[in-house]
């Protein structure tokens, strides 16, 4: 029997009527993969691991185009 994952809204959600944000969810057993989801579609679902989701918040954060 495969556990739910616990889906975990982003800090940058308000809170608005609109619901519109990223999520995440870690397995129960161990941290990695790390999966992510937009509340919109939410049986889309990318999986990651900690290693890519840090290159990718650190080149969003940096500005940067990701497009190479």
């Amino acid at each position: 029997m495969t556990t739910p994952l616990t889906w975990q809204k982003s800090s940058f959600f308000g809170g608005s009527t609109g619901d519109s944000c990223v999520e995440l969810a870690l397995p129960h057993t161990s941290p990695t993969p790390i999966h992510l989801r937009e509340s919109e579609t939410p049986t889309t679902i990318l999986t990651t691991n900690p290693t890519a989701l840090h290159a990718l918040l650190t080149t969003v954060k940096s500005g940067n185009d990701l497009t190479g």
